[in-house]
């Protein structure tokens, strides 16, 4: 069993079906984060732009406790966080996916162990139209047929305007206008797995540089669709529940929304000589009473109590 296949079975068994998150509010059963003395100094992330918000909202939230460290964060996309902690640019990579083998081989090459990747809240990867169209739901092969050129997941037909999934009046010839992220991204490639079955968008996506950005588009096309994680919801746009399941805490929970995924920070953390202290402390914040709310306030998925306290167990930060 390769690594990244161990970590994402270890992080199901973790959870377990009855815990795996939290509903949408905060778990009142979630410690409240208690400083520490002597923490001090600079901590550098480079990584997921979903994770950007939170990273800064997390970083304010240090900040409170520890008015004496600066935090800078650059958020590209998934893909550039494994090869700055391999090359010791950060200290942190927030990561909408688990590691890649080729990902996890580089970093143990080159320092002798893996890195160790602790899962920090749940995200939905929301489908958002035009606050003004009125689809009322989508399959995920429909899903598949709008954005994919190769329709892996079943259906029998391109999706190219809103009346080819039923909408009528002004709406049955208009066509749809797709947005997406681009291949550096890891909810591009999380929805290219589990939205399009492993295929091939269309050639007339709009690849967008970050999450905001896709959002940005569908508010300001009628006819617009898109991809991104539930946390850059606008007023702009609507979130079309898939398979007749709302983006919810507890339809993820559930399992029943098809497009759920953890949020991950990966770090470097030496087995001999332990974490970091201001990298410990860091992670003891985000999963706290605290961290938490953070996340509830920025629109995602908290982690239950069970859940945080077993993941501070496994990473070594109780």
């Amino acid at each position: 069993m390769t690594m990244k296949k161990s970590l994402v079975l270890g992080v199901v068994a973790a959870l377990g079906v009855s815990v795996s998150v939290a509903t949408a509010d905060v778990d009142e059963n979630l410690p409240s984060y208690e400083r520490v003395s002597g923490i001090s100094g600079n901590l550098s992330s480079v990584g997921s732009d979903t994770l950007n918000n939170l990273m800064t909202l997390w970083a304010e939230e240090f900040a409170n406790h520890y008015p004496n460290v600066n935090i800078q964060i650059q958020g590209a996309g998934t893909s550039t966080a494994p090869p700055a902690l391999t090359e010791g640019t950060s200290n942190f990579g927030p990561m909408s996916r688990p590691m890649r083998d080729s990902e996890m081989r580089a970093f143990e090459d080159r320092h002798g162990y893996p890195p160790t990747l602790v899962p920090v809240a749940v995200d939905m990867i929301a489908v958002y139209v035009n606050k003004d169209n009125p689809v009322e739901n989508l399959s995920v092969e429909q899903v598949d047929a709008i954005f994919s050129a190769t329709r892996a997941c079943g259906h029998d037909s391109d999706i190219s305007t809103w009346g080819d999934v039923g909408l009528t009046g002004g709406w049955t010839n208009r066509d749809i206008t797709i947005f997406g992220r681009n291949a550096v991204s890891g909810t591009y490639g999380f929805f290219r797995e589990n939205a399009l079955c492993g295929g091939d968008f269309k050639a007339t996506v709009n690849e967008q540089p970050g999450s905001s950005a896709v959002v940005r588009g569908v508010e300001q096309t009628l006819g617009g669709i898109g991809y991104s994680g539930i946390g850059y919801r606008t007023a702009g746009v609507r979130v079309v529940p898939l398979n007749g399941f709302e983006a919810s805490g507890d339809n993820a929970a559930s399992g029943d929304y098809p497009l759920a995924r953890f949020l991950y920070i990966a770090a470097n953390q030496n087995p001999e000589s332990g974490w970091n202290p201001l990298e410990r402390e860091f992670f003891r914040l985000v999963l706290s009473k605290e961290g938490q709310g953070v996340v509830h306030r920025d629109g995602y998925v908290t982690l239950s109590a069970n859940a945080a306290e077993r993941f501070r167990t496994e990473f070594n930060l109780d």
